[in-house]
């Protein structure tokens, strides 16, 4: 199964699919069996990484549209 990871506008980054995720030292998340979850991107969750839905009330407001990335520059 692919992974699908959705940037909502003005909230969270959904993520869709099974996944391992870490934190910064490699210790898993126990996600406990979730194949969908969403990741604060506002900053003013009390559950971090993990979205709880408080970009609703802390103003955070951030609208994103998908685009091309500019190409690496190749390796020497």
């Amino acid at each position: 199964m692919s992974v699908k990871i959705t940037i909502n506008n003005n909230a969270s980054i959904r993520i869709e699919g099974e996944v391992e995720l870490c934190d910064m030292e490699g210790k898993k998340y126990d996600l406990a069996g979730r194949t969908t979850f969403s990741l604060c991107r506002c900053g003013c969750s009390n559950n971090k990484p993990f979205c709880d839905g408080a970009h609703k009330s802390c103003g955070f407001s951030s609208t994103v549209e998908a685009r091309v990335l500019t190409p690496l520059p190749p390796k020497i």
